[in-house]
């Protein structure tokens, strides 16, 4: 029978330290040695091609970085009550940190102090929440109202009949629109609204009101909030001629204002890619970076021929956004990334 050799306590302390060094100098702490982490996302908004290129981008980003190990959805058609509990589960299953597109700009708040106790950060990305915990990721959603809306008004000589068409009812995105086109539209008393509904940010629904819209009433020009190619096709739908139109940098519009005999308009850039960044900025928060609690990107008017190649990508899914790799934010450098909408483990 071996004998057994008895380490003094000491000295088997002094063992365990020395591993413990070893392994602390491995892993090293640089942007989280080799942490891996888990991001959920909260969407309640589906079969919007928008918010199914935000998830795109999240999880492309998520990809490229190489710390993820998975992308954990809430994804479906709810309401605040309904966010709130995707939000809870998330928690419940131990996320690193969350990514919502929120609906409604304060009744979140609770929540997301929930997560934020248990040491889990939220990115809102997309529209504004109250919550002072929350990191804040968007397009200038007022400079995208009044930025469009200028052009619109501009376009028509300061003078003429408008139709406002606005997107989801009560979301924040869609509010701090309306501020932005509110404040242009007081600049021109010639303007007047003849026209203003919701799409719910629905194709469908858009097209329904612009043929509504072009076949019982006069309008000398329309503002869309990203439902803007439909509204294109409905002006062959009813016979009449094209007034100029105000939309997104959705590709298929890019390529009507680019391809279509008469039609006048201008796309301001929205680009749903800001859920990459999204991405970016709560990796780079559990990395232990420095992080500003708003990142805001300032939206471009593309009326130009030049401007609109320049984005347009061919054969892309109607709907998309052009935009996709949003510069000095996402890892990936390539449109690809987002349209294969792989994430880790997928």
């Amino acid at each position: 029978m071996s004998k057994k050799t008895k380490f003094p306590a000491w000295r088997l302390l002094t063992v365990l330290a020395v591993f413990a060094l070893i392994a602390a100098a491995c892993g090293g702490d640089d942007e989280g040695g080799d942490d891996t982490f888990t991001l959920g996302v909260s969407n309640t908004l589906v079969g919007n091609a928008w918010r199914e290129q935000m998830i795109c981008a999240i999880k492309a980003e998520a990809l490229a970085r190489g710390n993820v190990d998975e992308v954990v959805l809430q994804n479906r058609n709810t309401d605040v009550a309904g966010q709130i509990a995707d939000i809870q589960t998330l928690i419940s299953q131990g996320v690193d940190a969350i990514i919502i597109n929120p609906a409604d700009r304060s009744a979140l708040d609770d929540v997301i102090a929930e997560a934020d106790a248990q040491g889990i950060p939220v990115i809102s990305v997309d529209a504004p929440v109250t919550a002072p915990e929350a990191y804040f990721v968007s397009n200038n959603q007022v400079e995208y109202g009044e930025v469009g809306a200028r052009w619109l008004f501009e376009t028509l000589g300061g003078e003429g009949k408008v139709a406002y068409m606005r997107g989801l009812d009560g979301h924040p995105a869609d509010t701090d629109r309306d501020t932005g086109w509110v404040a242009a539209l007081a600049e021109y008393p010639g303007i007047e609204v003849v026209y203003e509904n919701w799409t719910g940010w629905d194709p469908s629904v858009g097209a329904q009101q612009a043929l509504e819209i072009l076949t019982t009433m006069e309008v000398d020009g329309i503002w869309t909030s990203g439902i803007d190619y439909t509204v294109v096709e409905q002006f062959a739908v009813a016979g009449v001629d094209y007034v100029p139109i105000v939309g997104a940098d959705n590709n298929a519009f890019i390529e009507q204002l680019m391809n279509t005999s008469g039609l006048v308009g201008a796309g301001v850039s929205n680009p749903p890619s800001i859920g990459g960044v999204g991405a970016a900025i709560a990796l780079d928060i559990l990395e232990g970076k420095d992080v500003s609690q708003e990142t805001l990107l300032t939206p471009v008017v593309l009326d130009s021929m030049d401007e609109l190649e320049g984005v347009y990508i061919p054969d892309l899914t109607a709907g998309w956004s052009s935009y996709m790799v949003i510069e000095p934010y996402v890892t990936y450098s390539d449109a690809q990334a987002v349209i294969d909408c792989k994430g880790p483990g997928e």
